[in-house]
C-alpha cells in the first residue's frame, strides 16, 4: 500500500479523532474518501490497456506488411531510389518503418505471419524461429535495423526500429524472440556470420537486444532494458541457448518514455560490422495508463484535506462570532 506523506497522516488521524463538535459527519466522510481513494489508486496492480498483438494487419497473399507506410516522408536511398520513412499504426501505437522503392529493402519493423524455421538466408527473413505469433497467434512483427555500437544520441536511436507510444500511456511489457535467419545463422553458421560456440562449442558467444528509451523533453534515459536471444557464455554449455521461443520482457522501468527504441549487438563482428543477422520477432506490446506519481497523489491529499480544515476554520469564526455577538 502506498505510504502517505508524514504530514498527511498527521492531519487525517488528528481530523478522524476530532471530537463530533470539531468534525461533523461530512469531514469524517470526506477524510475517509481521501485516504481509501489514495490508498487505492497506488496500491492496485496496472493492467495492460492495449496488448497489440498485430492480428487485424492486412497481410495480403504475401502474408507480409514491409511498407511502405501511409503518409511517409520520402527522401533521396542512400544507394538510389527513394526511401518512404514513416510510421504504421496498430491499436493506436506507432511502428516505425522504412521502405525503398528501388530495391524493395527495408527497416523498422515489419507484420508477418511467415512459419518457417527450417529455410536458412535472406529468403527467410520474415519467419519467427517460435512457429507462429506468440501464444499461437498469427501474426507478429519482425524488426531489422541496427547500429554498430552503443547509440549515445537522438538521431541515432530514431533510426533504428522503434515504437511511439500514445499520450498518457506507458509501456508495459511485450513477447519477443529470434527471427528464423538470425536463428539458423547462430546455429549452423553461413557464409556471413560464425556458427555460435565455434567448432568446439565453447566460444562465448551472444546475441542481445537492447532497448532504450526517449522521454516527453527529448531526453534519453539512464535506463537501459538488455536482454539476450542468444548466449554461449555459459560455464556448463549446457546451459548455451539460442531463443526459440517467446519470452516476456519487462518495458515497466521505461514509463518515462515516450518512445522505445531496439538495438542488436552481437559477439559475432567482423571489419563491416555485425555479422549476425540483424533480426528479432515482437508481440503482444502491452501498455497501461499512466498513474500519479506519490509527490502527485500527496498534492492531491493534501487539497482534499486542506478543504477540511479550511472547514473547521470557518466554522470555528462563524462559532466564536455567534458566542461574541450573545455576550
Amino acid at each position: 500500500m502506498f505510504p502517505l506523506p508524514s504530514i498527511l497522516r498527521l492531519l487525517s488521524r488528528n481530523l478522524i479523532k476530532a471530537p463530533q463538535s470539531k468534525c461533523n459527519t461530512h469531514d469524517r466522510f470526506l477524510v475517509a474518501f481521501t485516504l481509501l481513494s489514495l490508498s487505492h489508486l497506488a496500491a492496485s496492480p496496472a493492467q495492460a490497456d492495449v496488448v497489440v498483438g498485430f492480428e487485424n494487419q492486412d497481410l495480403g497473399s504475401s502474408g507480409v506488411y514491409n511498407g511502405p507506410v501511409p503518409n511517409a516522408d520520402v527522401v533521396p536511398g542512400s544507394y538510389g531510389g527513394n526511401d518512404h520513412i514513416g510510421v504504421f499504426s496498430a491499436d493506436g501505437v506507432d511502428f516505425s518503418n522504412s521502405r525503398n522503392d528501388l530495391y524493395g529493402s527495408w527497416s523498422g519493423f515489419a507484420v508477418s505471419n511467415h512459419t518457417d524455421t527450417s529455410t536458412p538466408g535472406y529468403s527467410n527473413q520474415f519467419s519467427a524461429y517460435a512457429d507462429s505469433g506468440s501464444g499461437g497467434s498469427d501474426n507478429y512483427a519482425v524488426a531489422f535495423g541496427y547500429t554498430n555500437s552503443t547509440p549515445t544520441n537522438i538521431d541515432t536511436l530514431t533510426a533504428l526500429p522503434s515504437i511511439y507510444l500514445p499520450d498518457g500511456e506507458q509501456a508495459s511489457s511485450a513477447d519477443i524472440t529470434n527471427a528464423t535467419y538470425a536463428g539458423l545463422s547462430m546455429r549452423d553458421g553461413d557464409s556471413f556470420a560464425k556458427q555460435f560456440g565455434g567448432v568446439t562449442g565453447s566460444d562465448p558467444d551472444f546475441f542481445k537486444l537492447s532497448v532504450f528509451g526517449i522521454d516527453a523533453n527529448n531526453q534519453i534515459l539512464d535506463t537501459t532494458i538488455d536482454v539476450f536471444l542468444a548466449d554461449f557464455r555459459f560455464t556448463d554449455s549446457l546451459q548455451d541457448y539460442i531463443l526459440d521461443d517467446w519470452v516476456t520482457i519487462d518495458l515497466s522501468s521505461m514509463s518515462d518514455a515516450r518512445s522505445l527504441h531496439f538495438n542488436l549487438s552481437s559477439s559475432d563482428v567482423g571489419p563491416y560490422g555485425m555479422n549476425t543477422p540483424g533480426y528479432f520477432a515482437l508481440d503482444n506490446f502491452a501498455t497501461v495508463t499512466a498513474v500519479p506519481e506519490p509527490s502527485s497523489l500527496a498534492i492531491i491529499g493534501s487539497v482534499l484535506l486542506g478543504t477540511v480544515i479550511r472547514r473547521r476554520r470557518r466554522l470555528k469564526r462563524l462559532q466564536d462570532s455567534t458566542v461574541t455577538a450573545l455576550e
